[in-house]
């Protein structure tokens, strides 16, 4: 797992239409850390990207992550649950990407990915936690997420 290096979610395979984007708060071993994660239209289910991060600028973080997707993936419509002014809105209109909030069903199905991702993640942290103890910077379940999305995506896609 330390030298696991996961495949770009296949373009070729289906179209992206938007990006949906949500975070929640995670706790990894005694820190509460922030969970972002990006998924495709409801049709394909599939995780494009989850991150992890400690930043509580929202701001910085939503545009570095939201960035690190137009970067791999092209520019796509973003939705997000929050009608807030403060993050999701400023980072598209500073990426020059357009935003609009999630539907009923789209806001369902990040919801549900987010618990299926956020449950997994304490799962692993409980039972492998990191070995630093006071410096832990996340290294091991940024690379379990890695590990596990990609087998998620892969078992959607057979």
């Amino acid at each position: 797992m330390q030298k696991y290096k996961p495949e770009k979610v296949s373009s070729k395979r289906k179209k992206i239409n938007q990006f949906i984007i949500d975070e929640t708060l995670l706790k990894i071993g005694s820190k509460f850390v922030w969970l972002w994660v990006a998924i495709i239209e409801p049709k394909h289910r599939q995780i494009l990207k989850a991150d992890i991060s400690f930043e509580r600028t929202m701001l910085i973080v939503a545009e570095r992550f939201i960035s690190s997707l137009i970067n791999r993936y092209g520019k796509h419509l973003v939705s997000t649950a929050d009608g807030g002014t403060w993050y999701p809105p400023q980072a598209c209109k500073f990426l020059k990407v357009n935003h609009r909030i999630h539907s009923a069903l789209e806001k369902s199905l990040i919801e549900r990915t987010m618990q299926y991702l956020k449950d997994r993640t304490e799962s692993f942290d409980d039972y492998f936690p990191c070995r630093k103890k006071n410096k832990c910077k996340l290294k091991h379940v940024k690379q379990w997420l890695s590990l596990f999305i990609d087998q998620h995506n892969k078992s959607i896609l057979s």
